[in-house]
């Protein structure tokens, strides 16, 4: 039995997954689960993934959650370029600096505006008050001149002169505020000019390709969403808000 991936491409972890594997040429079974349906919710499902959560990865009866422990697998697996994950000990240490750093940074900030530019108002009917909207703007754009002035520097990429997963993780975590309408490159020309290269470096259509679905995010309506979790999301939503 092949690869299986478990993923949804709305899901900014998935995105960089999906991205990975088919720039490396990597052979899996891309198993789409719809979010939005609750198809994470099923028995079949918790069976590849007992935490009910994407992306999931199926090895023969070898089973893996969380999306920076299945880029590493398939790295090692794979033995992908490795500029990806660099042997260098200082290059690689880079890279984990930035993947310890940016769940509780900029994917938690990036989301959060997500979150309550898109779903809020989808669910509630009414937009996010001005205030807090700027709040959550604001709370974005500081862990975006951390990442500038900490991580990007001067250099072409965050290790160096090469694209790395930490790269393509933070760039994808970067599009999902982008998809929600705030153009956060429009004034920061390194993080423009550092997009670009991340870009060219996986292979501009098959980026785009990836993100199709989130940047139609806009057209979703609430009769889409399973009922189960429009609750759930709403719920989460005004405890954040």
């Amino acid at each position: 039995m092949g690869l299986e991936l478990y993923l949804d491409l709305l899901s900014q972890p998935c995105r960089a997954l999906y991205i990975f594997a088919r720039s490396n040429n990597i052979p899996f079974e891309f198993k789409r689960v719809q979010l939005t349906k609750g198809q994470h919710k099923t028995e079949e499902f918790r069976k590849v993934n007992v935490l009910m959560k994407v992306p999931a990865l199926k090895d023969g009866s070898f089973t893996l959650a969380e999306s920076i422990a299945i880029l590493l697998y398939l790295v090692q697996k794979f033995k992908t370029p490795d500029h990806w994950y660099p042997a260098d000990l200082q290059k690689r240490a880079r890279v984990d600096e930035y993947l310890s750093w940016q769940h509780v940074n900029i994917r938690a900030k990036g989301i959060k505006l997500f979150l309550s530019k898109v779903m809020l108002p989808l669910i509630t009917g009414q937009p996010l008050p001005p205030e807090k909207l700027e709040l959550a703007t604001e709370e974005l754009n500081v862990v975006l001149k951390q990442f500038e002035e900490k991580f990007l520097q001067d250099k072409p990429f965050i290790a160096g002169s090469e694209v790395s997963l930490a790269d393509l993780v933070a760039l994808v975590e970067l599009m999902q505020p982008v998809c929600a309408g705030y153009a956060l490159f429009e004034e920061r020309p390194a993080l423009a000019a550092w997009r670009s290269r991340v870009e060219e470096a996986v292979g501009k259509e098959l980026f785009l390709e990836a993100h199709q679905d989130i940047m139609n995010i806009k057209n979703l309506t609430a009769d889409q969403v399973a009922p189960e979790l429009l609750e759930s999301f709403k719920q989460h939503l005004l405890k954040q808000n």
